[in-house]
């Protein structure tokens, strides 16, 4: 319907028989009462699809699937579409295409053509932290029933040493956002998975990462991925952001050992990260308003949780010491929800403030990613080498893959070409897929 004014709307009027303005009148009320879909966007987990309604104003809206073929159609009362469907890269593991139209009575439909045994999760979301009322449909797929053989049962004689590694934020949930727009969840995934590298290369340790694509993970189900995992440590990788432009430096924090967190400032830190449920989306009702409810740990494993994790956290301000700026030269503590794992050493780290745009800069960097990754993995191997857990003169081992050349190995790792030849016997440059590397320590 073509838009009016309210001035153009007025001359419209005075032009018109009194039916004739009646009629445009309706036509303009339920126009201007309608609802708009002004984006739409698509996130794939592992686990799920979630596919996200910017809205203008709550909807009211219907769910139902058809069959044969499989689809799944959303009915949005009195709602206009707005947003560009052909943006959205489809097909994805779960959802082939998207179609749209508009219905005779005012109501638009989405069809979504999906895989078979699909079940779709849906529910409104209110307009909160600089969001709007947004719809969110999560489509999840039919899970196979994983049987284990004998080959596939886990070894226990020699257990590695796994560390979980959480990316925050992601999806929905951008976090910081700098002053040239990069986003906090970019620059953690980058830094997590640089850190899961450094992991993987050391014998007798294995690194599991939380999320590993940019995609919404709830608070709560982070913490019961690092346990399910049967993780032996967990670090949390975080940017943070603050009005002031010049402040820069990293941080390390754990949990609050008491209800309270007398430091304000951390406080403030912990409140705006425990809100990522909020913003990324979880359904009403989900939300478990403390996460201290669900700890039944006793008194002594909480407290060695935490001394843990004051350790840990001052091993990894020792090693930011040496290349980085640093903000708080001593371990922070606020209630931070995805650090309730208490039966293991569980930090968070805030690498930078991602507001300083020369920091950004930086942050936005593959290098500076690998090196801050670098000094944190230094900090956790020293942490288990002092508790016996891991030999120190065990060298870091890099298996080839498919389109990797010495100078690639040695730029991710931060050595030099000769170096790894040098150990590794090398007279040539040449690697072959599946070749063991072992990689110098600094």
């Amino acid at each position: 319907m073509r838009q009016y004014n309210p001035k153009r709307l007025q001359r419209k009027l005075l032009s018109l028989t009194t039916a004739a303005a009646l009629s445009l009148l309706t036509s303009v009320s339920h126009a201007w009462a309608a609802a708009s879909i002004n984006d739409i966007r698509i996130w794939t987990a592992p686990d799920h699809t979630r596919l996200v309604l910017d809205l203008s104003q709550r909807v009211n809206y219907d769910l139902f699937r058809l069959h044969k073929p499989e689809r799944i159609v959303i009915d949005l009362k009195s709602t206009r579409m707005n947003a560009k469907v052909s943006k959205l890269q489809l097909p994805d593991p779960v959802l082939l295409s998207i179609r749209h139209g508009k219905q005779k009575n005012g109501t638009t439909r989405l069809v979504l053509d999906v895989k078979e045994g699909v079940s779709p999760r849906s529910f409104l979301l209110k307009k909160a932290n600089g969001k709007p009322n947004r719809l969110v449909i999560d489509l999840i797929p039919k899970q196979k029933p994983v049987i284990k053989t004998k080959s596939q049962q886990p070894k226990t004689k020699h257990k590695d040493i796994i560390i979980a590694v959480d990316a925050g934020h992601g999806g929905e949930d951008p976090g910081a956002i700098g002053p040239n727009k990069l986003y906090e969840k970019t620059i953690t995934l980058g830094i997590a998975k640089s850190l899961a590298a450094y992991i993987d290369a050391q014998p007798g340790m294995r690194a599991v990462l939380v999320r590993s694509g940019d995609y919404f993970v709830k608070l709560g189900n982070r913490v019961k991925k690092v346990r399910s995992e049967g993780a032996n440590m967990m670090i949390s990788i975080h940017a943070d952001a603050v009005k002031q432009r010049h402040v820069k430096g990293a941080s390390v924090y754990t949990l609050s050992e008491s209800g309270a967190t007398p430091d304000r400032i951390a406080a403030a830190l912990a409140a705006k990260e425990n809100a990522s449920d909020l913003i990324g989306g979880v359904m009403p009702g989900q939300e478990v308003s403390d996460p201290f409810i669900r700890n039944i740990l006793g008194d002594m494993a909480k407290r060695d949780g935490l001394d843990s994790s004051e350790m840990f956290a001052n091993l990894v301000l020792e090693q930011l010491k040496y290349g980085f700026p640093v903000k708080y030269h001593k371990p922070k503590h606020a209630r931070f929800a995805v650090l309730t794992a208490l039966e293991i050493p569980s930090i968070l780290v805030e690498v930078d403030y991602i507001s300083n745009p020369k920091r950004e800069h930086l942050l936005r960097t593959k290098a500076h990613q690998k090196k801050l990754a670098r000094v944190i993995f230094n900090a956790a191997k020293t942490y288990f080498i002092r508790l016996g857990r891991l030999h120190e003169n065990k060298p870091m081992i890099h298996t080839v893959n498919h389109g990797e050349s010495l100078w690639s190995i040695a730029k991710k790792y931060g050595v030099s070409i000769s170096s790894i030849q040098k150990l590794n016997g090398l007279k040539q440059k040449a690697l072959r897929v599946g070749q063991r590397l072992r990689l110098p320590q600094s």
